[in-house]
């Protein structure tokens, strides 16, 4: 007599080939509230790449003197050193000079621009209005202007910094995991050092001592220790998976063969170790998003010409009347933490083996 499938049994035989990334990428994208959140992270960087072309006191495109101009993709590819403004152009008063016809973009300031037509002393002058969607600040910067330009330094710090905590992570965990002794005890002793230590105010003293000295790259200086100071917990990840993963058959087979024993950990240890490293990652990222605007928050941060979501933040203890200064950044930074936590809890989900059942 045939056996008859059951639907259940007809789908774990279609997948049983599959390999484990390629179940991992089925099981994030089974879950709905995960894929959202990684739309809205893709919308976030696109929003962060284009922001010169959504925010800019620069016309789009515009007829100067009978001549066709691009001045935003001349000035974006200036800042990656492809091309150099000439004198003429850079020189022009973009707000005020009369072009023969311009289109400026949907928001026609720029982060640093500030509106002389308002009256910073008068709070109505400075409220969300047609002119000002989402209002200005203490001295009549474009608060959507300045959300728009700060996501690059939100996206920017967040990743930088958790690209140097997850090499230094990924590299002393793996070490300490796959040849165990005093290596092992050596780096696990510094590891929880680092975890016993008040992080935050950690990075708070380095900032405050080192700013002086890295005045022109403060912003790389505070992705720099928030790098160096939240490596730990991946270490220690990436330790306990190691410390599974080399007593397994294949690890010794490579051995046997031979192999030597930073291939093996490289290319047979760690791939098959650091799944769950990605998780925290993302978790991460969301952490040093929110250590960047704590510090601008409480003046450590970035320049005062620099905006980012929490110099922007600090603006709204200068008038509590003006709402809106703290409530669409602190808006922009809810979504923004929310949706890589969500990210971080939908790869921990579909890392997961038992879901293979």
């Amino acid at each position: 007599m045939e056996q008859i499938q059951t639907q259940e049994e007809i789908v774990v035989n279609k997948h049983d080939g599959e390999t484990y990334n390629e179940f991992v990428r089925r099981q994030f994208k089974k879950n709905r509230i995960g894929m959202v959140s990684l739309y809205v992270v893709i919308v976030l960087a696109c929003i962060a790449i284009f922001a010169d072309f959504l925010a800019n006191e620069k016309p789009l495109i515009a007829s100067y003197k009978g001549e066709i101009i691009l001045p935003i993709f001349k000035s974006y590819f200036v800042k990656l050193g492809v091309t150099k403004w000439d004198s003429g152009m850079a020189t022009l008063d973009w707000k005020n000079e009369q072009f023969d016809w311009a289109i400026f973009p949907l928001v026609p300031y720029s982060m640093e621009t500030i509106d002389t037509s308002i009256d910073p002393n008068k709070l109505s002058d400075k409220q969300p209005s047609s002119k000002h969607w989402l209002g200005t600040d203490d001295i009549a910067r474009d608060i959507l202007s300045g959300i728009l330009h700060g996501s690059r330094y939100a996206l920017s710090i967040g990743f930088i910094a958790m690209s140097i905590a997850l090499t230094i992570g990924i590299i002393l965990g793996s070490v300490a995991g796959y040849f165990g002794g005093w290596t092992d005890i050596i780096i696990s002793r510094l590891i929880e050092i680092i975890l016993s230590l008040p992080l935050f105010f950690v990075i708070i003293t380095f900032v405050a001592l080192l700013q002086d000295v890295f005045i022109d790259s403060k912003l790389w200086l505070i992705m720099a220790i928030i790098g160096f100071t939240n490596w730990a917990t991946i270490a220690r990840l990436i330790r306990g998976e190691v410390l599974r993963v080399r007593s397994m058959e294949y690890v010794t087979a490579s051995k046997a063969l031979g192999f030597s024993d930073l291939r093996v950990l490289f290319l047979h240890v760690l791939p098959n170790a650091i799944a769950p490293v990605l998780v925290s990652a993302a978790f991460g990222i969301a952490s040093a998003v929110l250590t960047e605007s704590s510090l601008s928050f409480l003046g450590f941060g970035v320049p005062p010409t620099v905006l980012t979501w929490g110099s922007i933040l600090s603006r709204a203890g200068n008038s509590t009347a003006a709402w809106w200064v703290g409530v669409f950044p602190g808006l922009m930074m809810f979504i923004t933490v929310s949706a890589y936590n969500l990210i971080g809890d939908a790869l921990r989900d579909a890392t997961d083996p038992r879901l293979r059942s």
